[in-house]
């Protein structure tokens, strides 16, 4: 499909700067074969069914973002997808100043040599530190707020906790799995008690996904691997949830994306850890899931095409509209959505 098919116009005071406060009053648009439907996540529970499970993303933010100096010239570096203990790949803005066998001061007792450049101001780092690695990395990095964020105003200490859901657990994603952000021990609370359930897996984020689609067609446009872990008893207890006739939804496209990518032939959902590149597109028949809890995405986006591929590009496209004109808020910290194919 052309990439073209999925813009549409977003007016800037529609991007979410902070979240709503408490989370889980944000705004919820529930899109289904019923039509759309105004809500807010407060309502969540009333608008599942008991033996539904919601598989929520535990992976956890890091301070990704760090500013080097190598020879008087800064170096903005944004990890992206951890390939050892020391060794990260990363995005580079100004990636011509940098050439294999450099090294980078980063602060804090941390630096970095160029192992290997990559397309698209990609950088393979082998970082050291003074003391303890993690410390310094922690010490030297700055929460990575996606740009369309951080360009209209700096990170601050409140994003140091509003950028991380209530599950994160496991240290690796250099972006939010933020339809979790919206999600409270109140609002589980009420989950439970309506007789949904909750499963947890593992996607660390990278970066890639801010990236935006070069390609003119959607089969020309090549997506960042991102490492997933889902253990054999989280596989077994949704597929025993499927089979009783609940419903799988996902929390958020990362775990909806690691879902896909562990499920064969039969519909069976398989314990998984490794790298996956998954990118789905309408035309794409969905084995895992049931629905997906999401927020609103960038126009033209790999995110947006995999929305479409759930319920429809025509239904997306009135949908977003829909939202836009209800001043529902978008992107990372803005409103949310429920989406439920037929």
């Amino acid at each position: 499909m052309r990439v073209s098919d999925f813009d549409f116009e977003l007016p800037p005071e529609s991007i979410a700067l902070r979240p709503a406060s408490p989370r889980d009053s944000a705004r919820m648009l529930e899109v289904s074969n019923q039509g759309l439907g105004d809500f807010s996540m407060r309502d969540l529970p009333g608008r599942l069914r008991a033996g539904d499970v919601l598989v929520i993303n535990d992976t956890r933010v890091i301070p990704a973002q760090l500013q080097g100096s190598k020879g008087g010239a800064r170096v903005g570096v944004t990890l992206h997808k951890r390939e050892a203990a020391d060794m990260w790949w990363s995005f580079v803005k100004n990636v011509r100043r940098l050439k294999v066998g450099d090294w980078v001061e980063f602060g804090a007792g941390l630096t970095g040599e160029v192992l290997e450049r990559g397309e698209e101001g990609a950088v393979l780092w082998r970082f050291s530190a003074d003391g303890p690695l993690e410390a310094a990395m922690a010490a030297a990095g700055q929460m990575p707020l996606p740009p369309y964020i951080a360009s209209k105003r700096p990170t601050d200490a409140q994003d140091a906790t509003d950028y991380q859901t209530l599950h994160a657990a496991k240290d690796g994603a250099v972006a939010a799995p933020t339809a979790g952000l919206h999600f409270t021990p109140g609002l589980w609370e009420e989950l439970a008690a309506a007789g949904v359930g909750r499963e947890t897996v593992t996607l660390h984020v990278g970066a890639g996904t801010f990236l935006p689609v070069k390609a003119e067609d959607t089969v020309d446009h090549r997506m960042h691997a991102e490492w997933g872990s889902i253990d054999a008893a989280t596989a077994g207890r949704l597929n025993a949830a499927r089979a009783a006739g609940g419903r799988v939804i996902a929390v958020g496209t990362t775990s909806l994306r690691l879902l896909e990518s562990a499920v064969d032939a039969q519909g069976q959902i398989q314990a998984f850890t490794g790298d996956t590149a998954i990118f789905i597109t309408p035309g794409y028949r969905f084995g895992a899931i049931d629905g997906l809890v999401t927020n609103f995405h960038l126009p033209k986006s790999t995110l947006f095409m995999l929305v479409s591929a759930l319920m429809g590009l025509d239904v997306m496209q009135a949908a977003y509209k829909r939202a836009i004109e209800s001043g529902y808020r978008f992107y990372s910290y803005g409103d949310g959505s429920l989406l439920l194919p037929g």
